[in-house]
C-alpha cells in the first residue's frame, strides 16, 4: 500500500484517468461500429468525418497508438468509399 500521500493522490489520479480513457474508447468503438452498418453513402461520410475526428483524439491522448489510429481511419475510410 502506498505510503506518500502524493502516492495516494496519483492512485486516485490514476482511477479517474482510466476511466475517462475507457470510456472515450468505448464511445469510439461504438461510432465505428455504427459507421461499418450504414448503408447510406451520404450518411456514412457525415459519421466518418466524426469518427476520424475521435481517433484523431484518442491517439493524441495516446490511449491508442497512432499506426492503430491512422490504419483505423484508412480501413473505415476504404469502407465509405467502396458504399
Amino acid at each position: 500500500m502506498a505510503n506518500h500521500k502524493s502516492a495516494l493522490k496519483r492512485i486516485r489520479a490514476n482511477e479517474a484517468k482510466r476511466l475517462r480513457n475507457r470510456y472515450q474508447a468505448k464511445t469510439t468503438r461504438t461510432f465505428i461500429k455504427k459507421l461499418r452498418n450504414t448503408a447510406d453513402k451520404a450518411e456514412a461520410q457525415e459519421l466518418y468525418k466524426t469518427v476520424a475526428s475521435m481517433i484523431d483524439k484518442l491517439a493524441k491522448k495516446n490511449i491508442i497508438h497512432r499506426n492503430k489510429a491512422a490504419n483505423n481511419k484508412s480501413k473505415l475510410a476504404k469502407h465509405v468509399a467502396s458504399l
